[in-house]
């Protein structure tokens, strides 16, 4: 920026905006100010966009010539304060060397940083992703258990493995203010996430390729296993027979608007307080007005209407066995 205004100051030019999109790759055109910067030169209020560098309106070829097309077509010129590029013939060689340059920099740069990357997988050391709850990372980039988070992994499989719903123990947590590893509060994904993750029983991954023995264990495989038979069993089970923050009207509720089949979803407000409620599938498209509805309330009411529906009468008739019917 104070270059570009000392360029701007030293060429009389009045500077009348600034777009600004920060530690944005320029190798990417989806930057939310870039593309205000090519919608605004529609309006013809101003004549030209000045940049740092070439490399930062774009790294890809491609890209800096179909968007350097649209502005010259709205009569707006890209200069660069850092490169003294002329208008004549020899500045658009310059030019087109500059971003060759740029695009084999940012392509040489990415390719360093994978085959970085896989050679520090081949040794089962951190690529700097977050290591998980239970984990910390040492200075020479390998792993090591932290006992304490470790402890509530531990606490957390042991109790799905006793029974206890993904619900009731993501309310424990968050009761206890217990956090995810990137410090967020507990969720039902983020648990469920965890309850997945292969590394507690020291299985290194990277790039969908597993390296057993590459992590400190944190527990043994008939726990770990226990758990994973559990969740694909709860899964597959019907809806009647899960958690309490499962939906019992799962493929039994329809819009009245529209027909369409009512789905369940659920939230956290910035209370902190947890909603579920059922929604329209056509809603979500705007294709439908209908409101959602409670899950709470639209269940409760289901099962009045159904239990208004069981008389003595009725009860005996389907079930003749127990209760003396036909």
């Amino acid at each position: 920026m104070k270059v570009c205004y000392e360029y701007a100051e030293s060429h009389n030019y009045i500077i009348v905006g600034e777009y600004i999109d920060r530690a944005q790759s320029g190798k990417f055109d989806n930057r939310a100010d870039f593309q205000r910067m090519i919608a605004d030169s529609d309006k013809h209020t101003f004549e030209g966009v000045l940049v740092y560098q070439l490399d930062r309106f774009a790294r890809n070829r491609y890209d800096g010539a179909i968007y350097k097309a649209k502005l010259k077509k709205n009569g707006v010129r890209v200069m660069s304060a850092k490169e003294n590029i002329s208008d004549d013939a020899s500045g658009i060689l310059i030019e087109g060397v500059l971003e060759s340059m740029a695009e084999y920099y940012s392509v040489d740069l990415a390719q360093k940083i994978n085959r970085g990357m896989a050679i520090n997988a081949e040794k089962c050391l951190s690529n700097g992703s977050n290591p998980g709850l239970g984990y910390k990372v040492n200075k020479d980039r390998t792993f090591s258990v932290d006992e304490e988070e470790a402890a509530i992994v531990r606490e957390i499989y042991e109790r799905y493995a006793s029974g206890e719903t993904k619900a009731e123990i993501v309310k424990d947590l968050q009761r206890r203010k217990i956090k995810t590893s990137i410090g967020n509060e507990f969720t039902y994904n983020s648990l469920s996430h965890l309850l997945k993750n292969k590394r507690y029983i020291g299985i290194y991954l990277y790039k969908g390729v597993e390296t057993p023995g590459g992590m400190p264990r944190i527990m043994d495989d008939d726990l770990f296993y226990r758990v994973q038979a559990l969740m694909n069993k709860n899964k597959s089970a019907p809806a009647r027979t899960r958690g309490e923050n499962e939906y019992l009207l799962t493929t039994k509720l329809f819009c009245g608007h529209c027909k369409e089949m009512m789905v369940g979803y659920g939230g956290t407000g910035k209370s902190g307080r947890q909603y579920h409620y059922y929604k329209c599938k056509n809603s979500r498209k705007n294709k439908c007005d209908k409101k959602v509805v409670g899950k709470e309330y639209i269940e409760n009411r289901v099962i009045e209407v159904c239990l208004q529906m069981l008389t003595d009468d009725k009860i005996r008739y389907y079930c003749p066995a127990c209760c003396g019917g036909m």
